[in-house]
């Protein structure tokens, strides 16, 4: 997260996957990990079965890790800071917070103290929906723990306050002391395979690979002799993708080039994000098949696979781990780096061509010619001090986890063990504001989205699969039984949810998994283009959407109308009822 920069750096895990199994308290919150991390949910079950860690889950939906559970808080969506400066309050008036820790290694502890002196858990309670008793517990058990792991995923991070619930959570961390020690620390669950490799080499608006800024002279200067360019690099921090869609409809870029995304599935608003794809200038998509954004652009260019070219993934907990080719591309596939080298040689060539006054100087555009991989990672490896000390060869063994600063050190599987990046972990002072969009009369219901364990983010992959489509065919809405009975609806049938965005239909799944007055979809299906409905109201450090909480409504799809619809329906492969 942007907002924790100075803090925690990468907003990746600052422990290890491993370490889940040898811990005393594993708080979960925002993560349906069973399901979207399937792996690291199973490490969960044996820890609580096997070595008898206690198990907090703190969750809107009644999901499965609840059955493993020793305290289960229900929120209403959009209240983490709410409930989580609760926790605070209780470990501040009952002193159980670590305090020597609080004094060597922190700054802030004031401001904090103020501003969650209002959050008594009976306010909590008025606000969240849990009970001030349980929000005690659940304060205590994680507090008083000599080990304790926070894990959360994108349901802390996908709000408009998603800056501040991470922040929160860290405040919490902090507070007990269980950061930077073995079967601690904040760590976020990563949403793909090499996300934290993706933003680890510089694919973010404001940072060069190894998190360095793009604002930082001296960092420019390394990376412009490195790539053998006399043209100054440019030291304006970029646009968020989630800014670009706003700029494409305002007809302030003209052109765009995407990378193994599917916005018109995933974007928040997607209605909105399929007009301004639609309507913009010149799109390029490079992808490994035709997915619904593909299919909108001027140009494809088709990429190799995972198994289909060599090179680095860096999973969630900071593990570089070596991806090796297994097949070769089909067709005209090539690997990502080398249609990124080959495309970057022609437009240099171009520029030297149309500037001819930096090319009589003797100016450059930079050199492209990599032989292979490997030549890019040792030149990352150079560059980005986390990287240093990582390189092919040392990978022939086995994963390392960054930072690795220089040949013979062992990686780091702790962040923080003796000092934070910033010398001081520093607390903040959050207030609690309610979602951007709040249930009312006219969209009585929280919508809020998330994944199965069968089908993976905008089904683009797995929805190409026949044994997966078999167990999951279609998307369903899940409705609690209470807020179906009023409306007449069944297991089964067909309902329109809507809201002041759009509106999608889909079968009704009647579950007590969703809380009464909470309405739940998935986003892999085309069909069921749930992203219709949410609101892109955006964090406004990280720039994230707020696909977890909008407001809607739900209306049962009557026999005459689901009639005129068969037709559509059929064309679906799905059955009208």
């Amino acid at each position: 997260m942007a907002g924790l920069a100075a803090s925690f750096g990468s907003g990746a895990m600052t422990n290890t996957i491993a370490e889940i199994e040898n811990t005393d308290v594993i708080l979960v919150t925002g993560s349906n990990t069973t399901e979207g991390h399937p792996i690291i949910g199973r490490r969960i079950k044996r820890a609580v079965e096997r070595r008898n860690a206690k198990l907090i889950v703190i969750d809107p939906r009644k999901i499965e890790l609840v059955k493993f559970a020793h305290i289960w808080l229900r929120p209403l969506p959009g209240t983490e800071v709410a409930w989580i400066n609760g926790m605070i309050h209780v470990i501040l008036n009952e002193g159980l917070w670590a305090k020597d820790y609080v004094a060597k290694r922190t700054e802030g502890f004031e401001e904090l103290c103020e501003a969650v002196a209002s959050y008594t858990p009976e306010r909590v309670e008025a606000i969240s929906g849990i009970p001030a008793q349980e929000l005690t517990r659940a304060a205590r058990l994680y507090a008083e723990a000599p080990k304790a792991m926070i894990l959360y995923a994108m349901g802390i991070t996908q709000h408009s306050s998603g800056t501040d619930n991470v922040k929160a959570l860290a405040n919490l961390a902090m507070l007990c002391g269980k950061v930077g020690i073995e079967g601690g620390g904040l760590n976020p669950l990563r949403g793909q395979n090499n996300v934290q490799g993706a933003c680890d080499m510089g694919a973010l608006p404001n940072t060069l690979p190894g998190y360095q800024k793009v604002t930082d002279e001296n960092v420019l200067a390394s990376f412009q002799q490195a790539w053998g360019t006399g043209v100054r690099l440019s030291n304006r921090v970029g646009m968020a993708s989630t800014d670009m869609t706003k700029a494409i409809l305002q007809g302030t870029l003209r052109g765009l080039y995407i990378m193994g995304e599917n916005p018109v599935m995933s974007d928040a608003n997607a209605s909105e994000a399929r007009k301004a794809f639609e309507d913009i200038e010149f799109l390029v998509v490079q992808d490994i098949f035709l997915s619904e954004t593909a299919q909108l652009a001027d140009v494809v260019l088709p990429a190799a696979s995972f198994a289909e070219k060599d090179g680095t993934f860096t999973n969630t907990e900071r593990r570089v781990q070596r991806v090796r080719k297994a097949i070769e591309p089909p067709g005209q596939a090539r690997a990502d780096w080398e249609i990124l080298a080959d495309l970057a040689q022609r437009l240099a060539m171009r520029l030297q061509v149309n500037m001819p006054a930096a090319a009589g100087t003797g100016q450059s555009f930079g050199s492209w010619s990599y032989h292979d991989a490997e030549a890019i990672f040792n030149e990352a490896a150079r560059l980005a001090p986390a990287y240093a000390g990582i390189s092919y060869e040392r990978l022939e063994q086995g994963g390392i986890q960054w930072p690795c600063p220089s040949k013979y050190h062992p990686g780091t599987p702790i962040l923080h063990s003796q000092r934070f990046a910033r010398g001081l972990g520093k607390f903040f002072g959050l207030e609690w504001n309610p979602p951007a969009e709040m249930p009312d009369e006219e969209y009585p219901f929280y919508l809020s989205t998330g994944r199965i364990r069968y089908h993976y983010h905008t089904g683009t992959m797995t929805r190409r699969s026949k044994g997966l489509n078999r167990i999951a065919p279609e998307g369903r809405i899940e409705i609690n039984p209470q807020d179906a009975q009023p409306l007449g609806i069944v297991t089964g049938e067909r309902v329109r949810v809507i809201s002041r965005r759009g509106s999608v239909e889909a079968r009704v799944r009647l579950t007590e998994r969703s809380a009464p007055g909470m309405v739940f979809g998935t986003f892999h299906f085309s069909e069921t283009p749930i992203n219709q409905l949410t609101n892109d109201a955006l964090d406004p450090v990280a720039k994230i959407p707020e696909l977890k909480v909008c407001a809607v409504r739900v209306e049962k799809i009557k026999r005459a109308e689901l009639a005129a619809l068969q037709p559509a329906i059929a064309e679906m492969g799905v059955d009208a009822c």
